[in-house]
């Protein structure tokens, strides 16, 4: 269970109702196929045993007894498993009956989790059969096994060592202050529920959301086992819909699976990673008893999907909506600075490249919520030695298009100069030569807006900040920058919703600056074209990007990134590709801190920023070596 993944499952299996020695067979049968799967944490619904429909027949004695003999059976048969198994089981106990899960491992039995919360309404007559959980646990013997008794248990794992389980059963959940709430803040980090939850109309959403939101809330991950089909159809219907969640997120749901398994892997290293950035996930110590328990040290084999582009939504309605909304904020942001500022005009240095095409769509939003002529907006093209004719006329186009202001500041001559007074060769191709255009062309675009009585936008992206691709003092620096916070590869999404939504010649500029590729045009054009591709240099952006999500957002190792790289890229890039661009990226982001650390102004759109006065602070001397020995450790 390498980097804090367990594999998970839920299981509905076929029973029959009221015949325990049938069920147990078939729950015996899932346990095998979990073990063939590699499944730490099995989950089977509540009253799985002897089935959640059987009514009165739970005061029958030899219902009773038929459900020992099934789960001491199971007991037996799934000694060779490594897997912790969560079973329902109607337990006779100090002259009560309760609705349990009782919990086994290894041909052992560990403990009986007692139902808190029964629900008498609607279908339900939970009362009419079962006490509800004591405060207190206790000591019991069962079939031979001294096992505790009680809803305040929590399974702790010492490998992985964020591994910690609790357990509530069905209505547990829906409650408003459900068991849940309290083993997560002693220290849980898998939540598992045994449930038999009907189906009527709308409940299957509403189910989902349910348990999704609770795993959010609660920093956790979730399974939950639904009872399935062999269940009573007397007054309700059953379709084991089985869920896991994590944080939030659904990884994997099935309905209508009888005997099938409901697999998926959750990260708790991440789970306790995230918790402890939460400063208000206030941990408790309300004395819950701890039983420990040892899995196999074995590789989990992942089966959830890592998204290639985090930061994108992978579903095109979400895209669509997520892409308007942070255009929305991206605005807002800029108005009120314009506001404040008292500034007359917004100055953009436009390229005719994929930032700069953002900040000014942006401003021209801002403009227009302030009800101002967009001739308010000057867009600046400042052409020297590597400049294209595409992206000049781009520029060009898109500015009529949008109706701004256009200026051409040719900054050949100023350059020249200025390598003449330090004497910097032109034929000297380094990073004088470039930097060199990069400043100059910030003090143009400065200048203007003293000139002018406005602020000068930002155009440079989060990911170029990660990488430090930014002239210091150069296109590093503005009065706001807009784009701060948004990655790479979600400004090229950013400018297509845009170009989907604008009619005509505004649209068929931004499809022709979205095929372009992407370059500072600070090196000297070949043939006309291009010559200094941007990922050639430093690496695909999607692929830095990923490594920014997961290293900056969860504090994950190189290791783990790698792995998890290795596994959204799996089509895309090799091992070694994947390597030597997570080499680069962890030397690139501890060497380029100290441009972070006197960033101006953004605003902060997504998890992930880099401000040093909001989401990262870090010295700008820090050591890498500690990530980069991990790195370059890493067997390709």
């Amino acid at each position: 269970m390498r980097d804090g993944f367990v594999k998970v499952a839920a299981a509905s299996p076929d029973l029959k109702v009221a015949d325990p020695a049938y069920n147990a067979g078939r729950i015996v049968e899932l346990i095998r196929k979990a073990e063939e799967e590699g499944v730490k944490i099995l989950v089977f619904p509540e009253l799985a045993v002897t089935g959640y429909t059987c009514g009165d027949l739970f005061f029958q004695r030899r219902l009773q007894e038929a459900a020992e003999e099934a789960l001491l059976s199971i007991v037996k048969d799934s000694a060779s498993s490594d897997a912790l198994v969560f079973i329902g089981y109607p337990l006779p106990f100090g002259g009560k009956l309760y609705n349990t899960a009782a919990v086994v491992k290894g041909g052992r039995l560990l403990a009986f989790i007692p139902k808190t919360n029964l629900p008498s309404y609607g279908e339900f007559y939970e009362t009419r059969w079962f006490a509800p959980s004591p405060e207190a646990v206790s000591h019991i013997h069962f079939g031979g096994f001294d096992v505790l008794f009680g809803s305040r248990i929590i399974f702790q794992s010492s490998c992985p060592a964020s591994l910690s389980i609790g357990c509530e059963i069905c209505e547990d959940l829906w409650v408003p202050e459900s068991p849940s709430v309290h083993l997560a803040l002693n220290g849980a980090t898998l939540i598992v529920n045994l449930s038999a939850s009907d189906e009527i109309i709308g409940k299957e959403a509403y189910r989902r959301n349910l348990v999704s939101s609770v795993s959010a809330r609660l920093v956790c991950g979730y399974v939950y086992a639904d009872a399935g089909e062999g269940e009573s159809t007397t007054d309700m219907v059953f379709t084991g819909s089985n869920l896991i969640a994590e944080n939030g997120t659904v990884l994997s749901s099935s309905a209508f699976s009888c005997g099938e398994l409901t697999v998926s892997e959750i990260d708790t290293d991440r789970l306790v990673a995230e918790r402890r950035r939460i400063s208000t996930f206030n941990t408790l110590s309300e004395g819950y008893s701890c039983i420990d328990v040892v899995f196999r040290e074995e590789e989990t084999k992942l089966t959830r999907r890592f998204a290639p582009q985090p930061f994108v939504p992978s579903d095109e309605g979400e895209r669509t909506s997520r892409c308007e909304e942070i255009l929305r904020i991206q605005a807002y942001g800029l108005r009120k600075r314009l506001i404040a500022s008292h500034a007359s005009k917004a100055v953009v240095g436009l390229s005719g490249g994929l930032d700069s095409t953002l900040a000014l769509l942006v401003t021209v939003r801002a403009f227009d919520l302030l009800r101002r002529s967009r001739e308010d907006i000057i867009a600046v093209t400042m052409p020297c030695f590597g400049t294209t004719e595409r992206t000049r006329s781009n520029a060009e186009k898109l500015a009529q298009a949008l109706g701004v202001t256009f200026q051409t500041v040719d900054i050949t001559k100023s350059v020249l100069q200025h390598f003449e007074d330090i004497g910097q060769s032109v034929d000297d191709l380094s990073v004088t030569y470039e930097n060199g255009q990069a400043r100059e062309r910030t003090q143009v675009l400065m200048d203007i807006a003293n000139k002018s009585g406005g602020i000068v936008i930002g155009t440079g992206d989060l990911s170029e900040l990660a990488l430090g691709w930014a002239t210091y003092n150069g296109d590093h620096m503005s009065m706001y920058g807009v784009n701060s916070s948004i990655p790479k590869t979600l400004v090229r999404y950013l400018v297509r919703h845009t170009a989907d939504s604008l009619p005509g010649s505004a649209s068929l500029v931004l499809y022709d600056i979205l095929a372009t590729p992407v370059s500072p045009e600070l090196l000297p054009a070949k043939d006309g074209q291009i010559s200094q591709v941007t990922e050639d240099i430093v690496g695909p952006y999607e692929l830095h990007d990923f490594f920014l999500y997961y290293i900056v957002r969860y504090g994950f190792p190189p290791s783990k990134v790698f792995r998890i790289a290795c596994e959204a890229f799996r089509s895309d890039y090799s091992p070694s590709f994947i390597r030597k661009w997570l080499i680069v990226f962890i030397r690139r982001f501890f060497q380029q801190q100290f441009k972070r650390s006197c960033l101006p102004d953004g605003p902060k759109v997504g998890t992930v920023t880099l401000s040093p006065r909001s989401d990262w602070r870090m010295p700008s001397d820090a050591s890498a070596s500690a990530w980069l020995e991990e790195a370059e450790a890493i067997e390709a």
